[in-house]
């Protein structure tokens, strides 16, 4: 049996309608931005397996550190136990992070990071005697698959089944130069009808959202109101941190820092499962206290796994080394190239770009998973490129390591695809 057959047997496989789409292709090898097929074919990874592997795929420096860890100290409990690379790695990620950032809790996933962001905010409030329960968060945001996350998350494709068991969130449009007084506006009437704790944000660019993208100048005004009224601000950067926007973190491009910030995704340089949520002194000293009941009893059993500590600091070695910011700079100029010789295609409704993340809408009318978005889908793998469309969106967030013969390939496609669609 082929390993697809196998597959088929006993897997189902996520944001997956098996009924419609049965296959699933074997990827049997990886190395730098390429995939390697069972069906021998080579596929430039276009999207860094959803933004990843952003320093390659099985990075030799990367791939040391972690053989090295291995040999030294796999798997322990942290409760109660501690290990250098979770401390050095703290220490680090302290030195990256907007400087208002002074404690570190580990966990596993992106939704995690995101729930625990929302848990601090809620109990943050209720240590200190208000009981808040509304979390604000901006319209088709999305922050993971548990059940916090899930709920400050808009995309009803994902939600449906589950609407009737969230947590109380209130929603705002994403700002624009025409809307920022409205939207401000709506803030203050939630905050002013509902007990809100928290305010939960993708910085720049909601991913899920077909990479929709919006200016720091208005998120700033946002949080001048959030600080205002003791909202605690809380920063999704899963997709957005180390380096993708053209910052370290996309926090950064605006003037005021959030309470606490979530991270995961390119954080173990695409290796292992690992978060991080981030926050303030003053977030953390809330949980201090005689009472054992104010502590903040979130525990995952892989917390701060020394593997993904030492995997964790392999990439940011990278990631602050010349060659790659250097590398950052060649994709955004590039992108942006390419965005120059197709803005005007009449196929093309709209182009936008944040950092080395590009995306164009196409002028065509397509659902989210409908059958035109696989037949796009097939169009790239055809030509041997991975990109996921999201809708009519078409995106490119490719690993530093991708070459420039590699995105002219990727552009070519794109091309391709509009003058044939």
């Amino acid at each position: 049996m082929t390993l697809q057959e196998r597959d088929q047997k006993f897997i189902w496989h996520p944001l997956t309608q098996h009924k419609i789409h049965q296959e699933a292709l074997p990827i049997v090898k990886a190395k730098g931005a390429l995939l390697y097929g069972e069906d021998g074919k080579t596929y430039i990874d276009g999207i860094a397996s959803w933004y990843t592997a952003m320093y390659g795929h099985c990075n030799a420096f990367v791939l040391e550190k972690a053989q090295e860890q291995m040999q030294q100290l796999d798997q322990i409990v942290f409760s109660g136990f501690t290990h250098e690379p979770a401390i050095r790695l703290s220490e680090e990620l302290i030195g990256l992070l907007p400087t208002n950032q002074e404690k570190i809790f580990f966990s596993d996933n992106g939704s995690t990071a995101n729930e625990i962001g929302i848990k601090m905010a809620l109990q943050y409030h209720f240590n200190k005697g208000k009981k808040k329960n509304t979390i604000i968060a901006f319209e088709n945001g999305f922050h993971g698959d548990t059940f916090g996350a899930m709920s400050a998350s808009g995309l009803s494709v994902y939600n449906g089944p589950f609407e009737d068991f969230f947590i109380d969130v209130q929603r705002i449009p994403t700002p624009t130069a025409d809307s920022i007084e409205e939207v401000i506006e709506k803030l203050l009437t939630i905050i002013n009808n509902h007990d809100v704790a928290g305010f939960i944000y993708e910085p720049l660019v909601q991913g899920a959202n077909s990479m929709h993208m919006y200016d720091a100048r208005y998120l700033n005004q946002i949080l001048a109101v959030c600080n205002d009224h003791g909202v605690i601000t809380i920063a999704d950067e899963v997709m957005t941190g180390f380096g993708k926007t053209g910052k370290m973190f996309a926090s950064e491009h605006a003037e005021i820092q959030p309470d606490i910030i979530s991270m995961s995704k390119a954080l173990t340089a695409g290796f292992v499962p690992m978060a991080i949520t981030s926050c303030t002194k003053e977030i953390y000293d809330a949980f201090l206290d005689d009472s054992v009941g104010k502590a903040f009893f979130h525990a995952h059993t892989y917390s701060a796994n020394p593997i993904a500590c030492a995997v964790s600091l392999a990439g940011i070695s990278l990631l602050k080394s010349d060659e790659i910011q250097t590398s950052i700079k060649r994709i955004i100029a590039s992108h942006q190239q390419f965005n120059d010789s197709i803005k005007n295609h009449p196929k093309v409704k709209s182009t936008r770009q944040t950092g080395i993340i590009y995306a164009m809408d196409l002028d065509i009318e397509m659902d989210r998973y409908g059958k035109k978005r696989y037949e796009i889908f097939d169009f790239f793998m055809q030509k041997g490129i991975f990109l996921r469309p999201l809708g009519n969106t078409i995106y490119i967030l490719a690993p530093y390591v991708v070459t420039n013969e590699q995105l002219n390939t990727i552009y070519e496609a794109i091309k391709s695809l509009l003058d044939t669609i």
